[in-house]
């Protein structure tokens, strides 16, 4: 059944889910997982789901799960608080030089990127002597992590201080784009990295221990959940939020660090940034309120779209990505989708492309051209335009962004 902007799918046993999907790709696992969260007694009012959506890990990538008095860790996932952050410069095309592989390298020196040595005191995606930047950010987080740590000692042992300013692997990037007007923007895609995983996978497994005599009623183990007024749940709210923090500021420093090692390229004009400028989650959770009552809103792989807020929708390697500001709808709880969706996973994207064709696709791109990052190439994941297309009741497109340089982990 098909309503304003989204079909409206009823479940027998759940609440509805309503789901922007007209026109884009929606794979029956996706749904199939998305009918156990609507079963399970704890949501609020219905689901959304996203144009990008797609089968996740415990919970559907691309989902907007409203909970009362209880929050899913597996719905929020091990990457907490990943996100985007874009900002302009007072930088035009004219200004770039005809080849940017200087620009991708002082990138690449810049930040701490990819992962060697099993991510072990040597690994290349930590660092190994900590920038003073760092050093400054993780006194103010530090506090916040000793009082964590002291309850549970286990998340101690993270790569936590090292992480902090680093990219990771995988779909996270930095990229420099060009708008509609030809200016130059820095775009960067990175979350919590490794402290983040260690505190999403401690606490998956403390809800499904905590949850062990009634785990068998639930549609699937992934889906087991703190409850209010238990230890474990005010435990995980102030380890979760303490991981969107880090992950913000994560953002934040590699930012500043890919603005100084362009400022300091030869032939690069003085430079400013100018206020136009987003940081936003899309893994995460937070306390909202919708339809009159207070709930936990858990978006994963989905962006905070309230009216005129600004987000980022990016797409893929070879893609355009857009700048958007929220229309507040209230049946997407105020949500929008985070990219462009995968339509097939790493390892299927591996078989079905040959490094051939994805030196095709990022024609153009200063860019990294090898074996392995064919499961990142543009075809992996679904076509952005159609992702836009389907939910323009959600947001507006503010500009729309063409990357020529992107690095990737």
């Amino acid at each position: 059944m098909s309503h304003s902007g989204f079909r409206l799918i009823e479940t027998e046993h759940g609440v509805p889910i309503k789901a922007w999907i007209k026109g884009v790709p929606f794979d029956p696992g996706a749904e199939e997982q998305l009918r156990k969260t609507a079963q399970l007694p704890i949501i609020h009012k219905w689901i959304a789901v996203m144009p990008d959506v797609h089968k996740g890990l415990g919970a559907t990538v691309g989902s907007v799960v409203p909970t009362k008095n209880a929050i899913i860790p597996a719905a929020v996932g091990v990457d907490i608080g990943c996100g985007m952050m874009a900002v302009r410069t007072t930088l035009n095309a004219a200004q770039l030089p005809e080849n940017l592989r200087r620009w991708r390298t002082a990138i690449e020196k810049a930040v701490p990127h990819g992962r060697t040595s099993h991510g072990g005191r040597r690994d290349k995606g930590s660092w190994q002597d900590v920038p003073n930047r760092v050093s400054k950010t993780w006194a103010h987080l530090s506090r916040g992590f000793q009082a964590i740590t002291e309850k549970h000692p286990r998340i101690a042992k993270s790569n936590n201080l090292h992480h902090l300013g680093t990219l990771g692997t995988g779909n996270h990037f930095i990229e420099v784009c060009l708008d509609e007007e030809d200016r130059v923007w820095i775009m960067l895609h990175s979350g919590s990295r490794g402290v983040g995983n260690r505190i999403g996978s401690y606490f998956i497994e403390l809800a499904k221990n905590d949850m062990r005599g009634w785990i068998a009623n639930l549609p699937d183990k992934d889906l087991a959940y703190l409850r209010e007024g238990t230890e474990h749940f005010d435990d995980y709210v102030e380890a979760v939020s303490w991981a969107q923090e880090f992950a913000r500021h994560n953002r934040a420093i590699m930012m500043d660090h890919v603005l100084g090692a362009i400022a300091q390229l030869k032939g690069v004009p003085a430079f400013k940034t100018d206020n136009m400028a987003v940081n936003c989650h899309h893994n995460y959770v937070n306390m909202e309120s919708h339809f009159g009552e207070d709930v936990w809103v858990t978006r994963k792989g989905a962006v905070r779209a309230g009216e005129g807020e600004l987000g980022i929708i990016p797409g893929s390697m070879g893609a355009r990505s857009f700048i958007v500001r929220g229309r507040g709808n209230p049946d997407s709880f105020h949500s929008c989708s985070h990219g462009a969706g995968r339509v097939m996973s790493r390892t299927k994207a591996k078989k079905r492309f040959t490094l051939d064709d994805h030196i095709k696709a990022t024609e153009g791109i200063e860019c990294r051209k090898d074996t392995d990052v064919i499961d990142e190439t543009p075809a992996a994941y679904k076509p952005i335009d159609s992702v836009i297309a389907a939910q323009s009741d959600l947001v507006e497109v503010l500009h729309t962004l063409r990357q020529v340089v992107c690095v990737k982990g």
